[in-house]
């Protein structure tokens, strides 16, 4: 019982030690750096301090690259004033081009959601990016995301627009396309939404019932 205890108290000394470390850097320049670095999302201050470590490894004019580009693209780049798109104009590229179908609109989240799409290579449409979500608990309300400008797009189309809800699949997202399909209720266009079911190479017991009852209520003709 004694051993137990001694590494018990070994494994806990060297934790605090380890703990002491990261707080009490011996530099006042590095603790600026992990701060900073500290406050991305995802990271930690353990992996901040591994980051800015890795920094002082490289010689200057790679930091100085590195720094001038991040402040390049916090100088340069701003949401698209038609669709929120992130972009280095006043309009993103796929707003301006001509090929697009303008009145094919599809509303996601944040910029990933549209990468996503665009990567599929067969959307022929243009987006809506909303910047967020409904978030009640988050204190994210529709005024919070571009829920407005959405609905001024909108309109100026005519009725032969079609706008598709491609948000998560969570509380936060059937909220807010809830909310976004009795603000278009007013106008006289096509809703949709993404088709929610089994995904391809997932076995049937592995889903969850929403997505099976999903799954069935849009079940589709099998065809060869």
């Amino acid at each position: 019982m004694c051993n137990i205890l001694v590494g018990f108290l070994f494994r806990y000394a060297r934790y605090a030690v380890y703990i002491y470390s990261v707080q009490q850097l011996p530099s006042r320049l590095i603790e600026a750096a992990v701060d900073q670095i500290a406050t991305l999302p995802g990271i930690g201050r353990r992996t901040a301090l591994r980051l800015a470590l890795s920094l002082l490894r490289r010689d200057t004019e790679r930091v100085r690259a590195l720094s001038d580009a991040i402040i390049d693209m916090s100088e340069g780049v701003s949401p698209c004033r038609v669709c929120h798109n992130l972009t280095e104009q006043d309009t993103c590229s796929i707003c301006k081009t001509p090929e697009r179908n303008r009145g094919l609109i599809c509303v996601v989240e944040d910029i990933r959601d549209l990468l996503a799409i665009e990567n599929v290579g067969t959307y022929r449409g243009v987006y809506h990016v909303l910047a967020g979500v409904i978030s009640p608990m988050d204190g994210i309300g529709p005024a919070d995301i571009n829920i407005a400008a959405l609905v001024s797009r909108i309109s100026e189309l005519n009725e032969e627009t079609e706008v598709i809800f491609a948000l998560p699949s969570t509380m936060e997202g059937d909220t807010t396309s809830f909310y976004l399909y009795k603000k278009l209720a007013e106008f006289e266009i096509k809703v949709t939404t993404l088709a929610r079911g089994i995904a391809v190479g997932e076995a049937l017991q592995h889903a969850d019932e929403a997505t099976l009852a999903r799954s069935m209520d849009n079940r589709t003709i099998y065809e060869i």
